[in-house]
This record gives C-alpha cells, structure tokens and sequence, in this order.
C-alpha cells in the first residue's frame, strides 16, 4: 500500500526507448524529434518542465536493460549487477537457478569466414521460424561434457534467450561476449563502436577458475554447433529463396550466473507501482522488481496501452510505460522512419491518454531509457530528455519535446536513478 503522504500521486512514466538522437542529413540536420510533428507531446511541454538525463553514466552506451533499472532509480554502483541474460531469462519464464549461465542472444547473418553481415538477420523473423529453429538447436546441440546442457527461448524477432547449466559445477558470469557489439562492464552491457568488419567473437573467460574456464568453452562450442546446424537448415532454404538474409548464427552477450537481489518498487518509493511492458527484458525487470504488469497488445497497439495505462491509474500511483518503436528505427539508420513513428507514438498514444486520463492532477513523464542516434545506428552516451508535465508542476518556456527544448529547460542535468525520486518532489512540494 502507498504511504498517506504520497497518497494523492498519480503519474504515467513513459520510456520512449531510443528516442533521443542527432541532426540528421536526411531531416534537414534536424534530429527525428525536432522534425516529427507531435502536437500532443508539445502540448504537454507547454505544461510543463524540462531537463536532460544522463541515463546510466558519463561517457556509457548503455544496453536497455541497466537503463531502464536506472530509470526506475536502481543504479548498481557496487558492480553487483546480473547481466542482461539472466532478466531476459526471468521475463521468457526459463528455468533459471543460481549457478546456471544465462546470455542475451541475437540471431545473425554470417558468412562462411563467420564475418557478421547483419547483426539481425534482416530482423525480419516469424515465430515459425524462431521456433523452428530453436527446436533444432535445442534437440541437436552436445557437448563434449555429458554434465552440460542448453535452452534456447526464442522471444520477440531477432532475439533470443540463452541458458546452460552444468551438473556438477556452477558456471560463471566471468566470461566474454561473442557479440562484438557489445562490452560488459561489472556485469552491465556497453554498446560500442563497430566498423563493417566485424566477426563473430571467441568467448574468453575473465578469471582463472574451472568455472570460467568451463563456461566460455560452452559458449565456444554452442556457437561453432550452432553455425554448422543453421547452415542448411530448411527455415533458411526457403528465406533465401524470397530474397532474406539466413539465420546462420546467433551473437551471445551479457552473462549472468544468479538471481538479483533487490529492494521491491513498492516499497522503495511507499508507491504502488504497475508497468506496460512487451519485451522480455522489461517483464523481467518488472518481475524483478515486484511490478504488477499489465498486456495491453501488441508492441505497436498504441491506443490500447494509453487506454489501459489511463484506466489504471485510478488503481495505481504511478504506471511505468515502455515504448520500444524508436528505438528500432534507430539501429537501422532510418531517420524518416524513426520520425513517422514518433508521430504514430504522439498520435495514437499521447493523443488517447490526454483524452482518456480521468484523473484530477495526474502528471506525466516523458523520457527514454538511452539514445539511439540513426547517424550512429547504436546506442550512444548522448543525455535524453526529459518532461515532466501537469498542474502541480512549475512550468519553465518549453515548447516542444525535443532535444534543444530539453538541453535549457529548468530541470537542468539528472541522472537516471533521481528522475522518478525528482518528479515525485515536485509534485509534494
């Protein structure tokens, strides 16, 4: 239950994932944001204050997994963080236990030289075909230690869920990624730059222990069987046929060996706190955290996640929104295309909350969980922004909900971990 001093809180966060960006040549050096005709988001704006967000730290690309836990105000400054693969494990319902090695995996693209052609395999990918190769890969994989053994979940497109487990010795997280995409830093996932020459990685083990040394040989070998059986595999016969890219690999990162220990949401903010979340990682963080999550369509049914969001905030203080649209456009370089969406996002989700929120003095954040510039087509270090808008708040002369409004706007510079905790002292205040 909420305390009595923050029973009046009502307020609907909403992640747009990846929306921050860059000027971009083919928006008249405007950034996506900038362009994209959103009269709802400017609308809030004008009721409202903003500031910029430095999502998870100084000079970090982060992965959305740390920065939505960031975001929600969980920082992990002590490096105890579990690693995406383990968060993605709990949000597709894996049979996860402690000592087990839990990876992030993305089905890919590779030549015969095991150079990456795309990191996505088109991204174009059905849950037949997911499931069909998955089941493949799940019936023929061996390894030379009879003691070994792998799930791989297929999730949403090009991702997928990785899990080995050792009968005899618990595994370590203290390994490599293959995904040369991809650092880890004290367990959290770091974009970083890549060139077009890019190979699938060798996993490298970290310390010098059996478990470590054990696990990145699983790994080694999970990734050389897997490219052998995907080869000639008949989901790939017939892609190829129609013109897609194979799925021929799969880039795994992000290792985590145990279940996360951390404070309930709830509690933490004397809250009651529920989430519309789509992706695996971020039901696994709701999980995590002891959100209550509610299915509201599917990942584009905007209308329908404002209508739920709006209808429960009668329930509920604050309802933590996901929106991953942005993002994607983001990582393929497509500029125009990440604007049109945004506008669908203004459009259809901003447009039906505005009109369907019922509650008196509600307050509505705006922000992201990192940047995705399309000039980049990564994730970058760049500050989000955000905006906090309603009637207990302070407006500053915003206008519109972008970056340039965001970079002089009266919050000024925050970090990830304070903007839920910030917005919650402006409305007490």
């Amino acid at each position: 239950m909420c305390s009595q001093f923050y029973s009046n809180i009502k307020i609907v966060y909403v992640l747009l994932d990846g929306v921050g960006d860059l000027p971009h040549p083919s928006l008249n050096h405007l950034t996506p944001l900038e362009a994209a005709y959103t009269p709802y988001m400017d609308s809030l704006s004008r009721n409202g204050c903003m500031g910029q967000v430095i999502t998870v730290g100084k000079k970090i690309a982060p992965q959305s997994d740390i920065a939505v836990f960031n975001m929600l105000g969980y920082d992990f400054k002590d490096g105890n963080y579990v690693g995406r693969g383990v968060i993605e494990s709990i949000g597709c319902n894996i049979d996860f236990k402690q000592g087990d090695l839990a990876m992030r995996g993305n089905f890919a693209t590779v030549d015969d030289n095991l150079q990456i052609m795309d990191r996505r395999a088109g991204r174009i990918i059905s849950k037949e075909e997911s499931s069909s190769i998955c089941k493949t890969l799940n019936e023929k994989i061996r390894f030379g230690d009879n003691n070994a053994h792998v799930v791989i979940e297929p999730t949403i497109g090009h991702r997928v869920t990785i899990c080995f487990r050792h009968d005899k010795i618990k595994l370590s997280d203290r390994i490599s990624n293959t995904d040369p995409a991809y650092d880890r830093i004290n367990g959290m996932g770091i974009a970083k730059p890549t060139t077009a020459d890019i190979r699938i990685g060798t996993s490298e083990p970290q310390e010098d222990t059996v478990a470590a040394k054990t696990s990145a040989k699983l790994v080694n070998e999970f990734t050389a069987q897997v490219t052998k059986l995907l080869r000639n595999h008949p989901v790939n016969d017939d892609r190829t046929k129609v013109g897609k890219k194979p799925i021929n690999a799969i880039l795994a990162r992000d290792s985590g060996n145990r279940y996360p220990d951390v404070e309930p949401i709830n509690r933490k903010y004397g809250l009651d706190v529920a989430c519309i979340v789509d992706m695996p990682v971020e039901i696994g963080i709701s999980k995590v955290l002891g959100m209550r999550a509610f299915k509201a369509g599917d990942v584009n049914d905007y209308e329908q996640k404002a209508t739920v969001a709006a209808e429960n905030l009668e329930r509920f203080n604050v309802i933590y929104v996901h929106i991953k649209g942005p993002d994607e456009f983001g990582h393929d370089g497509d500029a125009t295309g990440k604007k049109k969406n945004i506008e669908s996002i203004d459009r259809r989700f901003f447009a039906t909350l505005i009109k369907k929120l019922k509650v008196n003095d509600s307050t509505i954040i705006i922000s992201a969980d990192h940047s995705t510039p399309c000039v980049k087509k990564g994730h970058s270090d760049d500050p989000v922004p955000v905006l906090i808008s309603g009637r207990k708040i302070r407006k500053d002369k915003s206008a519109r909900f972008t970056e340039k409004y965001a970079a002089k706007g009266s919050i000024g510079l925050l970090m990830g971990v304070d903007v839920l905790s910030s917005a919650i002292g402006m409305i007490s205040s």
